[in-house]
């Protein structure tokens, strides 16, 4: 019995996350910022020029992306450069589609 209250407890866990996921690649903006950096690393400066938003807001976003484990980050000069975070995608894609197969 306490085995499948675990599992179960574990589905559940990895429904909240899948669902997390979801939601934050919903966002049209973060979908496009994952997308442009499938192509490599690149700084605000460059990401913001790709949208039509302020260098703000696609900070807002990246730091979304980051905080949530999809990019990752590291310092260049005075910049700050940004990186798809293959790992933690991988995971996510895999949790999506155990729920979808």
């Amino acid at each position: 019995m306490q085995f499948n209250y675990c599992k179960i407890e574990k589905s559940k866990n990895n429904l909240e996350q899948t669902a997390d996921f979801l939601k934050i690649i919903a966002e049209e903006n973060r979908l496009l910022i994952l997308c442009l950096l499938k192509k490599g690393e690149m700084c605000v400066c460059e990401i913001w020029q790709h949208l039509n938003l302020p260098q703000n807001l696609v900070s807002h976003h990246l730091r979304v992306l980051k905080d949530f484990g999809l990019i990752k980050s590291h310092r260049k000069g005075t910049k700050i450069i940004y990186s798809l975070n293959p790992k933690n995608i991988k995971k996510f894609i895999s949790l999506m589609s155990h729920f979808i197969k």
